[in-house]
This record gives C-alpha cells, structure tokens and sequence, in this order.
C-alpha cells in the first residue's frame, strides 16, 4: 500500500518522500492531476460520414446480408441482423409476404399431411392417407379422392408414354392417377421417386432402386451398399461426366448412379454420418445442395471438378435457440433456394467437425418438441425468414412450389392444415411495385448486440430511424436491450415518416444510459390493408465510449536541498530508480486511508513517463525535476 503522505506540500513516489516545488506565490506546491484514460482522436481523409466527429460513435447498422449474426464490434462489418421475419431488402426493411391458411381438409382424426402434388394446374395434398383436391374459389379441399395404401413420403408430377400423372409415393407401394378421378395403387414399396431418361423410378427403404417405362410395371434395378434406412432422398443431377444422372443422397453421402453397369456408386466427397443427411436434396441452379441438420452443402460437379462449400443457416452465430431445428426439405424458385425448417427436431448432437477444408458446421443440441418450425430463403448472398409458425411443437411436413391456378406460390403444410404464399418471379421493390401484399401478424427484427469491448462502458445518447409508408395503422415499435438480458425496454411507436429520433433514457433527462452491450428490436404492423407495409429506411445509434478512468499526474520535484534525510543526490538517484522501474511504483500525496483506488483513497500506482530534471553543474545536484506520472 503507498504511503500516507500528511505534510503539506510534500509528495511520496516509491516510498521516497519529495518536497514540491512551491508556487511563484510562495505557498506551499500542489500536484496537476488530469484524466488521461481517453480516446485518441479521429482523424478524416475525404469527406466527412456520420461517424466522424471527435466525441460521439455512430453505429448504422444495415441488414441486407440477412440473419445470423448475434454480436458485432465497433469497426466491424454490420450488415447482418441477429434474427428477423421481415424481409430484409437494400435500404428497406418490411413486412413478409402475407401466408393464407386455406381451409380445414375435412379429414378426421390426427395425421401429417405427407405430400403436396399437382396435377392439370390444381394442387392435391395427401391428408394421412386421404387425398383431397383444393378448390381455389370455394377456399375447399373437398372430398377424399383415394385412400392411400399408408402415409405419403414423396410427390411426382411426370409423363409417361405421352401420359401426364400425379403419383404419391408410400412405403406400401405407390398410387398414381392421370385424372384426379381414378387412382391406381401399386404395392412396389416405394419411400421416394425421380423421373430421368423418359423412366420414373423409384427406391425403397432397403435402397433397392427400381425403374418403369410403362406405367405399374417396375424393373429392379442397383442396390444402395447400405442399411436399410439409409437412403434419404432420390434426386437428378449432374454426374463427374457432365452427364444428368440420378443420385441418391444417404446418411452417409451421396451415391450416383452409373446406367451402364447398373450400380450406385460412392460420390468421391466424405461426408460425416447425419441421420438427416441428404433429406429434401436439389439441385437448384448450377449446384446441388444436400441438407445436414441444420447445414447446407452446396456442390458443384462437372467435368472431373468438384467444388464443395458450406452455405447453411448454422453458419456464423446460427440461429435462436428456438429457431433451430432440422431441414426437411429444400425447394428453388426463382429469387431464393428455400429451406423448410423442422423446428421440433432437435440439429443433433453434432460436435463441430470440419469438412476437409469446405468449411465448418456448428452442432448445438435442442429439447425435442420446442422449437417454431420456419420457412428460410437464401439468395446466394443472405439468409430471411420467409415464414415462421406461430405455435411451438408443430412440424412442417411438405412444402411444394407451383404455378397452379396460374399463380406463382408456395405451399406447404403444418399441423393439418395447407398454407400458401405467393412468390416473387423478379426482384421485390416495394416503392415500384404496390401489388405485394403483406404479413397481418407483427413481425421482429432484432440487431446483433453491440458490443464496445471489454473493460469499456458504452453511453447510449441517442437513436434515429427513419421510415416511409408509416401511419396510425402501418407502425414501427421501437425497443432496446441491454446487456445479454431478455427484457426489452420500449422507446415509442413511430406512426409518422421521416426521421423519428428517441434520446437515452428519454426527452425529459437525455444524459444518457450507460451499457456495455446494447441490441435493438424493430417490430413491425400493418392495418386492414394487405398492400401496405411500414418501412424502416435507417437506423443511427449515437453513443460515447467510456473508457474505466485513469489519471495522471504532473509535480515539479525541489531538489534544491536535504529532504527528510536524503541529500539532492539521493533523491535523485532514488527518482531514477522509480523511472527505470519495470513494475509500477507506488505514488502518494494524500493522507487517505480508504481501500478503493483513486476514490476515497486517493493512493496510486504509477508509470513514471516523463522526468524533466533542472541541475546545478559541477559538485553540486542541487535543482528541480518535473515527473509526469499515469496511473497503471
């Protein structure tokens, strides 16, 4: 502990004990005490932005990247949000396109609708094991048509010796109609179906492939060299040989298969044991993309060159714990590969594994039976939430893109009941087109939390977000966290456009709140007006770093005569010591007692930076010696 120093006029630095110099006055010398725990200044090449002045930090935040992201520092790159179910477009966020739920299918009793077909421009959906027709005036799905053998697990629309059909895949076979009026069963087990070389084709459980030319005669074909169980999905696309080829993903990979000698055989790219491996593969564009969990595999192989990257929604920070789940299904449309999300199956137990320098999933277990199953949409460039469910504990089970009824949509199925959403063929601009019609439910966005750094408090001064098509009923909420926690605190409804600017904690005493992590939440409402959505153009966030305080001190030494028993040699020599000290040295011009540094204790230890000596020449060490000193 440094030294109590009680006299007037006198300082202790490394427990030596000097006399000040004293003021011009005469009276007693003092010590310069300053803050010196500051920010060095900013300086601007070119013009001017919104963070250039000295004091204040700006964070503007842009989210056309899309989700992911949870935490970002100062300096770094944001233009990801944490989460969000609006839609994300340059210089526009928005509500999502708007979800119809279509009527109950009449079916009693509980089941998982397992398949959506089409047939003649109408859309068929296999409820359990009844298939039902909608019918998209009456907003009706009819009567049963057929009574499948057991419950659907894969769709087809193909021709057939110039014959156009509708076929749902069972485990007890599969049932066909080319009418919608007359279905055909044929108890060929069957788990998943193609169409390649003007043949349909089908795998069962056990992975034995089969084929027909003519309608209900099948012809056995190459064995998968797995257990059964392991074939997940029939898939074509494009073989090492440039060649379209069916493909057959598993759980441990993808096999290709080779006409020519009648065989499945073993795709040159390891892929780590998933039990969800390859469910709902595509091939969308030039690649393939092979579902794992919650990971993505994009490959693209042709001409004796495979590339294989990672592109998942697992990728980065991942996503909410209750956003997490395992993909299904994977469809293309034009703007967007979707993702259908599984949000009551838990990723699986995967540890972080590497795949052979592609890249790197992350594995992070859920409970079962708790997630929010989501519909995801990747444009080559970012991840959006599409559509998320409202209830936990409710699977999608298939989802379907179409052009039915002559309208470009997607559909899909959760807890019993059919949805669709219309899809975009061009990009979406919502000041051009004023057709878009929107989400009536309030939709989320989240920022990644700010995070200043360790050790530095932040002081939150203002926010500004300005907006376009806001109303009384088209709104914007405007909600803060701080610090990692979950409780939001409400800043206001903005109903006006324009820039809307709230202070911290608000108008009345704008001095600011103090936080070492900050986050935003948007939350977005629409009115009776499908075609009108709230527009959340910007967002600035002015605030202060803080950086803990540290002081430091100048004194002008008098070295003039004996001190407290040492000559001016020795306190010189003792001074030069407490400068070439590697370790901080104690330092004391207070008669405090207390334990808190730099409070009511006023005892420091220091860097001695700087000692500016005056001497006398020859015999004599007689002089003054000004020390600057900051505390460690």
């Amino acid at each position: 502990m440094p030294e109590r120093v009680a006299q007037k006029g006198e300082l202790s630095i490394n427990a030596v004990r000097y006399p000040i110099k004293k003021q011009p006055n005469g009276s007693a010398g003092r010590v310069q005490q300053r803050l010196v725990s500051q920010y060095a200044p900013k300086y601007v090449i070119g013009d001017t932005t919104k963070d250039s002045q000295q004091r204040a930090s700006v964070w503007a935040p842009q989210f056309f990247k899309g989700i992911g992201k949870e935490r970002v520092r100062p300096g770094e790159a944001s233009d990801r949000a944490w989460w969000s179910t609006c839609q994300l477009l340059d210089g526009h966020i928005i509500l999502p396109q708007l979800a119809t739920l279509t009527a109950a299918s009449g079916v009693a009793g509980s089941y998982n609708v397992g398949a959506i077909g089409e047939l003649a421009n109408e859309i068929y959906a296999a409820f359990g094991t009844a298939v039902r027709k909608y019918d998209n005036v009456a907003n009706s799905w009819g009567s049963t048509l057929a009574t499948l053998p057991a419950v659907a697990t894969d769709s087809i629309t193909f021709r057939l010796n110039n014959v156009v059909y509708l076929a749902f895949a069972t485990t007890g076979g599969y049932t066909y109609t080319s009418d919608g009026i007359t279905w055909t069963d044929d108890t060929r087990d069957t788990l998943y179906m193609a169409y390649w070389d003007d043949r349909l084709w089908g795998i069962d459980n056990t992975g034995l492939l089969w084929w027909s030319s003519q309608i209900g005669t099948e012809s056995d074909d190459a064995q998968v060299p797995l257990p059964n169980g392991s074939v997940t999905d029939l898939f074509v696309a494009r073989n090492a040989a440039d060649i379209i080829a069916l493909f057959a993903a598993t759980t441990r990979g993808l096999y290709v298969h080779d006409d020519a000698t009648v065989k499945w055989l073993f795709v040159d790219w390891d892929l780590p044991f998933h039990p969800d491996n390859g469910k709902g593969s595509i091939r969308w564009r030039d690649s393939v993309y092979v579902p794992s969990g919650l990971g993505i595999y994009r490959y693209i192989q042709a001409s004796n060159n495979a590339v294989v990257t990672v592109i998942g929604p697992d990728l980065d920070d991942g996503l909410p714990s209750d956003q997490r789940g395992v993909i299904r299904q994977l469809l293309g449309t034009h703007n967007d590969l979707l993702a259908i999300l599984d949000g009551t199956t838990a990723p699986g137990a995967l540890t972080t594994f590497a795949t052979r320098g592609v890249g790197t999933h992350h594995g992070v277990v859920i409970d079962p039976d708790v997630g929010f199953s989501s519909i995801l949409g990747w444009n080559e460039r970012r991840w959006e939430a599409k559509w998320l469910g409202g209830s936990a504990e409710q699977a999608i089970s298939w989802a379907h893109v179409s052009n039915a009824y002559s309208t470009y949509r997607l559909w899909w199925a959760q807890n019993q009941r059919i949805y669709f959403m219309p899809l975009q063929r061009d990009i979406q601009n919502p000041r051009q087109n004023t057709t878009l019609t929107y989400a009536a439910t309030t939709q989320d966005l989240i920022t990644p939390w700010l995070d200043v750094g360790n050790d530095i408090d932040g002081l939150a001064l203002s926010l500004k977000v300005e907006t376009a098509t806001t109303t009384s009923s088209e709104t914007v909420v405007v909600d803060y966290a701080l610090n990692y926690s979950t409780a939001y605190t409400n800043l206001g409804t903005i109903t006006t456009n324009g820039v809307t600017e709230y202070l911290f904690p608000n108008s009345t005493t704008p001095n600011g709140t103090a936080f070492r992590q900050i986050r935003f939440r948007i939350r977005l409402l629409r009115g009776s007006t499908t075609t009108l959505s709230p527009d959340v153009i910007a967002m600035t966030f002015l605030y202060r770093k803080k950086l803990p305080a540290k002081y430091g001190f100048v004194a002008e030494l008098d070295l003039e005569g004996e001190w407290k028993g040492n000559s001016p040699q020795q306190l010189r020599d003792a001074l030069r010591t407490a400068l070439e000290s590697n370790a901080l040295v104690e330092f004391s011009y207070r008669n405090d007692t207390g334990t808190d540094f730099g409070a009511t204790d006023r005892r420091f230890y220091v860097d001695l930076v700087e000692a500016t000596n005056l001497e006398d020449t020859g015999d004599s060490d007689a002089g003054s010696s000004m020390v600057t000193m900051i505390e460690g």
